[in-house]
């Protein structure tokens, strides 16, 4: 249940993700890290936004009507230490009453060390000084990985199929050979090869 298809462990952002229906969050974290041109936001206060993006859509469920100050101040009243305990108290008890598990809400918050390894073990995210040539590498490395255990994992596949009686009884080799077509010129590369390139070299189209 914790892992994907390939076997991997799911980082717990990306549980949270999928739980919450949260799926434009993940290029948005990326996006708000690198900077993509703008401002960098800080991995503490991505995994409070994303906390605050948990929170409402745990109360839009409960069918509660929110707005972003409503939220805003939720959030601060289950996570500050500094409100009083007896907001806290009541905030809790009126979550209670709408339906909400708190615990298990607040158990679903991520840490600003979640959202880094989210952005850099799933995303292969990076901050924009690090090295391209670097990236590039680390980039390929992800490829072949992924690669080996989608190769793993149909070995594994294939063999419990033949052991259910649902596939015959045969050697079966499988190769994992990921390609990519220049929509350009129509050339054919194995994506290790077109990364080492820096990419198809034809000409533009519309260039004269």
């Amino acid at each position: 249940m914790g892992e994907d298809e390939s076997g991997r462990r799911r980082t717990k952002v990306e549980r949270i993700i999928d739980e919450y229906g949260l799926e434009e969050w993940g290029a948005r974290l990326e996006a708000e890290w690198i900077g993509d041109g703008t401002e960098r936001t800080s991995l503490r206060d991505l995994a409070d936004l994303f906390n605050r993006a948990v929170l409402r859509a745990a109360l839009i469920d409960a069918g509660e009507s929110v707005t972003d100050a409503d939220v805003g101040h939720l959030y601060e009243t289950l996570t500050d230490d500094s409100v009083p305990r007896s907001d806290t108290v009541r905030k809790r008890r009126d979550l209670e009453r709408s339906g909400i598990d708190v615990e298990a809400l607040q158990s679903h918050f991520v840490t600003h060390q979640a959202v880094h390894t989210y952005l850099t073990s799933v995303r292969d995210a990076a901050l924009p000084d690090e090295d391209p040539t670097d990236r590039l590498e680390r980039k390929r490395t992800t490829i072949e990985r992924l690669s080996g255990r989608t190769q793993v994992v149909t070995d594994a596949t294939l063999e419990e199929l033949v052991t259910a009686d649902r596939l015959t009884d045969r050697s079966y080799e499988v190769f994992v050979n990921v390609r990519v077509v220049c929509e350009n010129c129509g050339s054919d590369y194995p994506i290790v090869d077109l990364l080492e390139r820096g990419g198809c070299d034809c000409e533009p189209a519309g260039s004269t």
